[in-house]
């Protein structure tokens, strides 16, 4: 009798070392505070979740995901880990940033994006993911953060004592998902707000309009928005697809006839299609094994 007790209490502890074992890691990516953008720091916890695909599948391609919630909460269950998992299925490592709130700070957000894309290129050797492969994915609000990180980069600071700051903070591609692009009356107010503060100036606007920030090396783009969607409109994407092509970067921009925002609570023809065609374009940008670079441009 005693015998079966330790049994079944070591099989306990197994159990739960195994469950333990198996959970992605989460990191913070300031331990020793976290910059707000004016030459101060906060001492909060801003993480992320390392969701590695098998080491069987592993491509080397990255993503760090940012989820939406208009700058005011995250979601985190469909638009995070749920893409961290579609993304692993593909060999794709997904890295979910649960960026700060900013309550009118414009800067933090971007200060975590770049953080967490820097953090990916840091620890690249130890996670088999190839540092020339690392996008950020972005919905919503998200979808603003995420085109921010490819318009707003730099190359690291070299002389840097923190490792992680010598990596350059430039994706190596973008994809959005119904996005929030601009800080005009076009994108959607309570984003502009909660990001910009309640009477921004015309100088900050213009800074966080992304449309207006593209150049030559902003890296490419893959882009997808509901024609039917009231809350964010799809001349978001509109907007900044132009830009990209003006520019001459590769881009895609995949209109859907019907969704609406969050593309029928994420499921369905129009959800599954945005995710058929963004593994093909990442594909044809040799991101991903196969594919015909010559598609890319459309």
């Amino acid at each position: 009798m005693k015998h079966a007790i330790v049994c079944g209490l070591l099989l306990s502890l197994l159990s739960v070392a195994l469950a333990e074992e198996a959970k992605p890691p989460r990191l913070l990516l300031w331990p020793d505070g976290a910059p707000t953008g004016d030459g101060k720091t906060e001492k909060v916890d801003v993480p992320i979740t390392v969701h590695l695909p098998p080491a069987d599948k592993a491509t080397g391609a990255a993503v760090v995901i940012c989820p939406g919630g208009g700058y005011g909460g995250l979601v985190t269950g469909a638009e995070g880990h749920g893409i961290a998992a579609w993304l692993n299925g593909h060999g794709v490592a997904g890295i979910v940033l649960e960026y700060r709130m900013p309550r009118g700070r414009c800067e933090v957000p971007l200060l975590d994006a770049q953080r967490a894309i820097r953090t990916v290129r840091a620890n690249a050797a130890a996670w088999k993911i190839d540092p020339a492969r690392v996008g950020i994915i972005g919905f919503s609000a998200g979808g603003h953060l995420a085109s921010t990180a490819g318009t707003h980069f730099d190359a690291g600071d070299a002389s840097a004592d923190d490792p992680v700051s010598r990596r350059s903070c430039r994706p190596d591609f973008v994809v959005l998902v119904y996005p929030v692009v601009s800080m005009t009356a076009i994108g959607h107010g309570g984003s502009r707000r909660n990001l910009l503060g309640a009477n921004p100036s015309a100088a900050l606007v213009e800074r966080f309009s992304n449309e207006k920030q593209v150049t030559e090396k902003t890296p490419p783009m893959f882009l997808t928005h509901a024609l039917d969607d009231k809350v964010v409109p799809p001349a978001n994407s509109k907007m900044l697809y132009d830009a990209l092509r003006a520019c001459k970067v590769p881009a895609r921009y995949l209109e859907l006839p019907r969704g609406g925002h969050g593309l029928n609570g994420y499921k369905g023809p129009m959800w599954d299609a945005w995710q058929t065609q963004s593994i093909e374009w990442m594909r044809e940008m040799k991101i991903l094994p196969g594919g015909d670079k010559e598609k890319v441009q459309q």
